[in-house]
């Protein structure tokens, strides 16, 4: 069996700034393994430890994702090898075609039955890939994961919800993104960044893939639309009545 982690390698928009069209510029974001990856390599690295078995890294972008230093910075976090697809059209692709080829990548590792994301890509935040290729794959799919375990049946997945954690018995193939505090990830040593540089990454052609037809066309950029502020102060007993009124008026509540 192998273990599955699906990693972006993008800009970070702390880096991008907004036109006064309202369009981003990414021209001086430095790009790098999303900045929520890490925790997710880290959880694949201690199930795949756990198993004594491969931890694979697959990722869909553009032909940088196949550079060298972009292959170091992933390889060097903890996976045997990589698989990507990358081509500039992928820079047009939407959420739900960057996720069937995502699912195609899965299914070329025929003993993989697990695959773990980030909670978020620090591009976009959608926090809907784990969900998406869970949906192509046909698999489970269970969000802020902080800890797996292999099971005879499947995997025990300890989850966060509100008030607390809850245990989660999963029986089959399973997709879950980590919890973005699940464990504090290992920072690369300079032997590891080194090694990386020799750990296989193989290239897959876009063309090679199984995609969505799905399709989102942006028409037009714009900013928020400016309101004036009405300044308004309620006083006096009626106060908290007044300005509830007020807000329900406005449509806001």
């Amino acid at each position: 069996m192998s273990v599955i982690v699906a990693y972006k390698y993008a800009a970070n928009p702390q880096d991008a700034a907004v036109g006064q069209d309202g369009v981003v510029d990414w021209s001086r974001a430095k790009a790098g393994v999303s900045e929520y990856d890490p925790v997710a390599i880290s959880l694949g690295r201690n199930l795949a430890d756990a198993q004594g078995v491969e931890l694979i890294g697959i990722s869909v972008g553009t032909a940088e994702v196949a550079t060298s230093k972009a292959t170091k910075a992933a390889m060097s976090r903890g996976f045997d090898k990589g698989v990507v697809v990358a081509d500039d059209a992928t820079a047009e692709w939407n959420s739900t075609r960057t996720a069937r080829a995502l699912a195609a990548l899965v299914e070329r590792v025929a003993d993989a039955d697990i695959v773990i994301t980030g909670d978020s890509s620090v591009d976009e935040g959608a926090r809907m890939m784990s969900a998406l290729v869970a949906g192509f794959l046909g698999w489970a799919c269970f969000q802020d994961v902080v800890s797996i375990d292999k099971t005879d049946a499947g995997y025990t997945l300890v989850q966060q919800v509100n008030g607390g954690t809850r245990t989660v018995e999963v029986s089959g193939s399973v997709v879950v993104s980590a919890a973005s505090d699940a464990l504090t990830p290992k920072v690369p040593s300079m032997k590891e960044i080194l090694a990386a540089g020799k750990k296989p990454v193989e290239v897959v052609p876009a063309a090679d893939v199984d995609l969505s037809e799905a399709k989102v066309t942006v028409l037009s950029h714009a900013k928020p639309e400016f309101k004036e502020r009405k300044s308004i102060i309620f006083a006096g007993e009626t106060a908290v009545a007044d300005a509830v009124a007020a807000l329900r008026a406005d449509g806001i509540l």
